[in-house]
C-alpha cells in the first residue's frame, strides 16, 4: 500500500526542518555535533519567527548555519493560486512535487478565521458525495506539508482555529498529523490551545483511539446517515468501522467543555433528510454528550446527490434540537469559488494532464 510522502526530499534535495518535532530537531543537532542549545534556537526560528532559511538563523555560528545547510533548509513554500470568493473565503493551490496539489480553504467569520487543511493527496476513502475521492489516493502529505499551509498563507498572523476538513481522510495518514498537532499546540511550537483545533473523521477506529489519548483537541465524526445499511452507500468505511463501535468508543472518554465531540451529516434531499432518520439519528447518538453539525451539499460534476431543501433542512435540525441534540447549520461559504472539497485541485490535476 503506497504511504510515501509527496512532498517529502529525495536523495538529491535537502531535507525541510519545518515540521519537525522537538525531538526530531534534538536528534538533527546531535548528528552534526552541534551544541545542546543549538536544538531551541533552531526551533525558536521555526516556530516563533517563521524564518524562510537557514542563513536568517544568525544566533547560529557562520560553521553552524553551514553544517545545517549542506544537508537541510527550512522548506516552507507559498501557494500558487488563490481563489477568493465574494463572501470573503479563500481557497489556497499549494503543489506537490510530482506536479499535482492539494489545496486549504481560508473562512474569515465575524470574530474567528478559520483555516481548513488538507492532509492527503486524494483520498481512498471513496465517500459516494466527495469529490476528492474521484482523485483517489495519490500520497500522504508530511507534517511539513500540513504546516506549511497554515505558516504560508497572508492571513497567517489572523488565525483563530484550524480544521483537518480539507482534502484526505486525517486518520488515514494519522502519524503526520500527530505531529503536526504536537508543534502546534506545544511551547517549542506555536502554543496554541487544543480547542483551537478540530480534526474531521470518517471513523477509523483506532486512530480515533489514539486522537482520544493522545490529543485534547476537538473531533468531528462524518455520520451522513443513522442506519448502518444506508450509511454504508454513502461511506464505505461502515463495512470495516461500523459508526456504532466508534460512537460506543467516544461514550468511554469523560467528556467536558473543553473538548467536544460533533458529527458532521451532509443533507442529500431524499437519501438522508427525512424526519424518521433525525429521530433515528437521536437514538444513535443517545447517551454521548455531542453536537451535530448539518452541512448543505455543494453540487458536484456527475454527482447525481442533490442539496435538501433549506425548509427541510430547518425542521431536520429542529427535530434534533427539540429531543436535546444541539444542532447548527453550517453556513456555505465560497459557492462561487470551487466550494467543494477537492474542486479546485481536481481541475488543475486535470490539466495538467491535458
Amino acid at each position: 500500500m503506497f504511504r510515501q510522502p509527496l512532498f517529502c526530499s529525495s536523495i538529491n534535495m535537502p531535507t525541510p526542518l519545518y515540521g519537525k518535532t522537538l525531538s526530531e530537531i534534538t536528534q538533527t543537532v546531535k548528528a552534526l555535533s552541534l551544541p545542546a542549545f543549538a536544538t531551541q534556537q533552531i526551533t525558536g526560528w521555526l516556530y516563533g519567527k517563521n524564518v524562510s532559511s537557514i542563513d536568517e538563523m544568525t544566533n547560529l555560528s557562520t560553521k553552524n548555519r553551514a553544517l545545517l545547510a549542506e544537508n537541510y533548509n527550512v522548506g516552507v513554500s507559498e501557494p500558487v493560486d488563490v481563489k477568493t470568493s465574494q463572501d470573503g473565503a479563500k481557497k489556497y493551490l499549494f503543489p506537490t512535487l510530482d506536479g499535482k496539489f492539494v489545496e486549504t480553504a481560508y473562512i474569515p467569520e465575524r470574530e474567528r478565521a478559520t483555516l481548513c487543511v488538507s492532509s492527503q493527496v486524494g483520498c481512498r476513502m471513496g465517500c459516494a458525495f466527495c469529490m476528492t475521492a474521484r482523485q483517489g489516493f495519490q500520497g500522504n502529505l508530511t507534517a511539513t506539508d500540513i504546516l506549511n499551509q497554515f505558516r504560508s498563507i497572508p492571513e497567517h498572523e489572523q488565525l483563530t482555529n484550524i480544521v483537518f476538513m480539507g482534502m484526505g481522510e486525517p486518520f488515514d495518514n494519522p502519524d503526520e498529523v500527530m505531529k503536526s498537532i504536537e508543534i502546534l499546540t506545544s511551547n517549542y511550537g506555536y502554543a496554541w490551545a487544543p480547542k483551537r483545533i478540530t480534526v474531521s473523521t470518517i471513523g477509523i477506529l483506532p486512530a480515533v483511539r489514539q486522537f482520544m489519548n493522545n490529543s485534547r483537541c476537538h473531533l468531528a465524526v462524518s455520520l451522513h446517515h443513522p442506519d448502518s445499511v444506508e450509511r454504508r452507500k454513502l461511506v464505505p468505511v461502515e463495512n470495516k468501522y461500523p459508526i456504532r463501535q466508534v460512537i460506543e468508543l467516544l461514550k468511554t472518554y469523560d467528556l467536558n467543555r473543553q473538548r467536544r465531540i460533533s458529527f458532521e451529516y451532509i443533507m442529500l434531499a431524499g437519501i438522508n433528510d427525512s424526519l424518521q432518520q433525525a429521530r433515528d439519528t437521536v437514538r444513535l447518538l443517545s447517551g454521548l454528550r455531542c453536537r451535530v453539525n448539518l452541512i448543505r451539499q455543494h453540487v458536484i460534476p456527475g454527482c447525481s446527490f442533490q442539496p435538501s431543501s433549506d425548509q427541510v433542512i430547518r425542521q431536520f435540525a429542529d427535530e434534533l434540537n427539540n429531543k436535546g441534540v444541539i444542532t447548527t447549520i453550517r453556513q456555505s461559504r465560497g459557492i462561487d469559488i470551487e466550494a467543494a472539497c477537492g474542486m479546485l485541485s481536481t481541475n488543475n490535476n486535470l490539466k495538467n494532464i491535458l
